[in-house]
């Protein structure tokens, strides 16, 4: 059964792939016209009575920032910190034939000993030709684990400290208009894995034997596949996109063990009213399958909910609270605007999730739900300010975003 969905998964990228791309974006000109939408800098302009100049418009390589400081919670028990999130978009050749190119700094720090320091891009070359993607990051990382599966009630977890370096670097040449095709490097390197409570063994906690206690390594290489029929991934305009990232991870390149991964991933945007473009009205779905193939991956780079490649899943569910060697996930999100101008929006959505581990996939599913409110920050880049309420048996929460959750 596991095999057969990993088949039809992979064969999902195919079957876009055949679809017309043509009807898929809508056609842009080279210079969006923007006047008839308001955002946060023109709520700025009026409160300051700075003096109205013409229109803005997206104009050639213009720089979009969306800046958002906030405090909240740092997912796994550091508690309150400061969050800063910075998003920067731009194009790098022209809109009617280039994606926007993003890049997103999202320090964090409790005032005490929990920092991070993420920084993730994804890099659109003129006309498309290549997408250079990366994520680094730098964590001093505070968890809670709660073993495979669903070995453990919500209340029966424990706090798992570490540190970690994460260096991921691909590159993907088009080969067709909408397809991609390249590899890349990923590093994943903790250190200091021990649990908060010295009273608690790792290993037997977690029932796992790899990379429960001191450090551990990944090192590997990677083989990628994309479609992406998106011109915006802050805020993705109807259209499709899948990635299918295959991984090795050799001993000779540093692992700790010989292991692999396979992670597919798949997105469908509909517009309700595709014939009026200034009004969002949206349905998104986003779907992904992750398991690792082997028996020796480190505990901590075992598919888990919330660590996809963006840490945008499983809202209303505690990051990290399903853990397995294999993880399958879907959510579906409704998108409309509030105010014709585009300022205010809101969403609504709801996600689930299965995984492997103390059970077979699809033995159990782990639900969740919330809606929100959008805020647009920045119409250059269409980018918004999200704050979502969502839930779960046993656990709820506020998250604060800039640009959508896929």
């Amino acid at each position: 059964m596991k095999n057969l969905i990993i088949i039809c998964l992979c064969l999902l990228p195919a079957a876009l792939f055949a679809q017309d791309a043509s009807n898929m974006i809508p056609k842009q000109s080279a210079v969006k016209d923007t006047a008839r939408q308001t955002d946060l800098i023109d709520i700025a302009k009026q409160l300051f009575k700075i003096s109205p100049q013409k229109p803005r418009i997206q104009r050639e390589k213009k720089i979009y920032f969306s800046i958002l400081p906030v405090p909240g919670t740092v997912p796994g028990g550091a508690g309150r910190a400061l969050i800063t999130s910075t998003t920067a978009g731009t194009y790098l050749g022209p809109q009617s034939t280039t994606n926007l190119s993003s890049a997103t700094f999202a320090p964090y720090w409790n005032l005490h000993s929990r920092f991070g320091l993420p920084l993730r891009s994804s890099i659109w070359l003129k006309d498309n030709t290549w997408n250079i993607q990366g994520d680094i990051r730098f964590l001093v990382y505070p968890q809670y684990t709660w073993g495979l599966g669903g070995s453990h009630a919500y209340n029966d977890k424990t706090l798992v400290n570490y540190n970690y370096i994460r260096f991921y670097q691909s590159a993907l040449k088009r080969i067709t208009p909408y397809f991609f095709a390249g590899g890349g490097y990923n590093l994943d390197y903790h250190t200091n894995i021990k649990s908060d409570d010295p009273t608690v063994d790792l290993k037997q906690f977690t029932g796992y034997s790899y990379g429960t206690n001191g450090n551990s390594v990944s090192s590997g290489v990677s083989l990628n596949l994309l479609y992406d029929t998106r011109n915006n991934s802050i805020n993705p305009l109807p259209g499709a996109y899948a990635n299918v990232v295959y991984r090795i991870n050799p001993t000779f390149l540093g692992s700790d063990d010989n292991w692999s991964s396979l992670y597919v991933d798949v997105r469908k945007y509909i517009s309700l009213n595709p014939a009026n473009k200034n009004q969002q009205n949206t349905l998104a779905f986003w779907s992904y399958l992750w398991t690792v193939l082997g028996s020796n991956a480190p505990y901590l780079d075992l598919p888990s909910i919330g660590w996809d490649p963006y840490n945008r899943s499983g809202e209303g569910i505690d990051q990290n609270r399903y853990r397995g060697k294999s993880l399958f996930y879907f959510e579906s999100e409704y998108r409309r605007d509030i105010t014709t101008n585009g300022l205010l929006g809101f969403v609504v959505f709801a996600d689930v999730n299965t995984v492997s581990g103390s059970g077979f996939l699809f033995k159990s599913w782990h639900p969740a739900a919330g809606t929100g409110l959008r805020v647009k920050f920045n119409k250059g880049s269409n980018t918004n300010i999200g704050i979502d309420y969502a839930g779960s048996k046993g656990y709820s929460a506020i998250i604060f975003n800039i640009g959508e959750s896929f």
